[in-house]
């Protein structure tokens, strides 16, 4: 039923936002990088978490275990599309579908077709020069030995992505915030809403349905129109599939 339920929100609907998290990337095998163990630095003799490995004193202090990190951890190149990619990226070619807010940085909506995308964490696909602002792609940063380095001047290349203790890029919030302030459905997918200030964009919504899709529950069930449990890619596959 609540297939059938989304569905006819769906169609309903002229001003969809989906706000999205690391669910959603789960499907195409991305795992959550807070779900790796802390590693232990014997160099160091000391065990960092996931959290202080892609925070930026990390980045300045230890560059080169960084990027170790960040390399196995964050980039996945033969990541795909998954099903919910694709319906989102099928909705936004109807014209219902007006904007996607992400705190994934894999880049697959994208890669799936979306073109209205505010990545609220940055992307693995962008780096740049922090000297001369030259372009990177990933493939650079994963093919560089250690932390790598400007082929034009010599400095330090910092992946274009959020990491802890850096503030969040006010042109992206913005954008999100407009979007989610104007939406008439507001569908959160693959987030249990805990990653500040990121969750907190939600509280920006005036519309008339709020859905969230998720496989465990979330603070903001209660509020929420419509709640399913359940696999992100499959519930809007088939809502869509519905929708003919």
């Amino acid at each position: 039923m609540s297939i059938e339920k989304l569905s006819k929100i769906l169609k309903e609907s002229n001003n969809i936002v989906f706000f999205g998290g690391a669910g959603v990337s789960t499907e195409s095998n991305i795992p959550d990088f807070r779900s790796s163990t802390g590693l232990f630095n014997e160099n160091l003799n000391v065990t960092f978490t996931p959290e202080q490995l892609v925070s930026h004193s990390f980045y300045i202090r230890y560059p080169e275990e960084f990027f170790n990190f960040y390399k196995s951890k964050l980039i996945y190149p033969e990541a795909k599309p998954n099903g919910a990619h694709l319906a989102l990226a099928k909705l936004e070619e109807m014209g219902k579908l007006k904007a996607i807010v992400t705190q994934n940085i894999d880049g697959l909506h994208q890669m799936a077709g979306s073109k209205n995308v505010f990545e609220l964490h940055g992307s693995v696909h962008r780096n740049y020069c922090t000297k001369c602002h030259e372009f990177y792609d990933a493939k650079f940063v994963l093919e560089a030995k250690g932390a790598p380095t400007c082929t034009k001047c010599g400095s330090a290349v910092k992946p274009d992505v959020v990491l802890y203790e850096e503030g969040l890029d006010d042109k992206v919030i913005r954008g999100a915030v407009d979007a989610i302030s104007k939406a008439d459905t507001l569908i959160i997918g693959g987030t249990s809403l805990v990653v500040y200030p990121a969750a907190g964009l939600i509280e920006y919504f005036r519309g008339k349905n709020l859905v969230l899709i998720n496989k465990s529950s979330t603070s903001a069930d209660s509020k929420a129109d419509l709640v399913i449990n359940d696999s992100i890619g499959k519930v809007l596959s088939e809502s869509i599939q519905l929708m003919k």
